[in-house]
């Protein structure tokens, strides 16, 4: 099995627990002479890492400091194998003694302990949100092979807290708070964001990734559609509870008629509407790609909560430590970065150089 490993020309394998020493990665499969160099790595990085999102964020620090240890040479990548390690500095390991011997609810204690026969129970190890920075490096790495190629690839957040972004504009949701797609709508987010973190909630909303420049013809079908690894990719991310493409669940409650994207010419640009979200049989069809993903609220939470010990026995636990209070905007880089190496992935599989 390669369950820590994404992609089948374009790998990336990761490794490293939440309170372990270090992440690491390794990109296999990039082309060689694509421009790389840590500091193109770090940006993406940076907009991950622990810290940002204003009111929604952790109190852990970590500077995510990337490390190039194999695969680049004199600025560009030479086509081996590309490997980096991210230091963990912050780590409180102690915040987690209290519980160590409780499955706390929402989390994968139960499941790994299950499957393992043992886990780190340290912020969750291998299934804390901390592992994703390992995927934003890898994301980075695509980026950088396909942005020449004109394959770009943004995200936005569309809805928080229940409360919806009236307007869209991915371009633009990169300078702003939470990723938000709406500037309009910033400030509702905060108020409902510091409301709930006073009452020891948390929250969870949706984030829309969208890809331009994505040519026709990608995509294995039948069973390694374009469409069907999107959302594998994105359902990969631990806090991603549902994927749709394009109009996705709304398509339910349209007729055919509705639904169909009208073709009035060749050419991505002669469809008359996107609803498929820009892939056809599994195809892509030159459209822009378009997917969206619901993210689920923190599991951690301030509150006390029925739960059972490692031996069977009824507990009450009230989770401490250092916690977002929502996944977003720290997960909308990671969701882009699932993007992104999906669409590496699926363009050496076409054969693209």
């Amino acid at each position: 099995m390669d369950a820590n490993t994404f992609g089948k020309l374009f790998r990336l394998t990761t490794c490293g627990e939440s309170h372990g020493p270090a992440l690491a990665g390794i990109v296999d499969g990039c082309l060689p002479g694509v421009p790389l160099n840590e500091e193109i790595i770090q940006a993406e990085l940076d907009r991950r890492k622990p810290g940002q999102g204003g009111p929604a964020a952790t109190a852990r620090r970590e500077e995510d400091k990337v490390r190039l240890i194999s695969g680049v040479f004199e600025g560009v990548t030479t086509g081996t194998p590309i490997g980096f390690v991210i230091e963990n500095t912050d780590q409180r390991s102690g915040d987690y003694s209290q519980i160590k011997d409780v499955f706390r609810p929402g989390h994968g204690d139960m499941t790994y302990q299950a499957k393992y026969g043992v886990r780190d129970y340290r912020g969750g190890g291998r299934a804390s949100g901390r592992e994703t920075a390992c995927r934003v490096a890898g994301g980075a790495v695509a980026a950088a092979m396909l942005a020449p190629r004109g394959v770009t690839v943004c995200a936005q957040t569309v809805e928080l807290g229940g409360i919806k972004a009236e307007s869209h504009d991915p371009e633009g949701a990169l300078g702003r708070p939470y990723f938000a797609a709406d500037p309009g709508v910033v400030d509702a987010w905060d108020k409902r964001v510091r409301a709930l973190k006073a009452e020891g909630e948390t929250l969870g909303g949706v984030v829309e990734v969208i890809a331009r420049g994505v040519p026709a013809g990608l995509g294995e079908p039948v069973f390694d559609k374009l469409d069907a690894r999107l959302a594998y990719a994105l359902m990969g991310v631990g806090a991603v509870k549902g994927v749709e493409i394009g109009s996705g669940f709304f398509a339910s409650r349209l007729l055919g008629s509705e639904n169909n994207d009208e073709i009035l010419c060749p050419g991505p640009k002669g469809f008359a509407s996107n609803n498929a979200g820009g892939v056809l049989a599994g195809i892509s069809s030159g459209q822009d790609l378009v997917i969206r993903a619901a993210v689920k609220p923190i599991a951690s939470i301030a509150k006390p909560q029925r739960a059972i010990t490692a031996g069977g026995e009824p507990a009450t636990i009230t989770v401490g430590g250092r916690h977002d209070i929502c996944a977003i905007p720290r997960i909308v880089p990671v969701l882009r970065a699932m993007v992104l190496l999906t669409l590496a992935d699926f363009w050496l599989l076409a054969g693209r150089r």
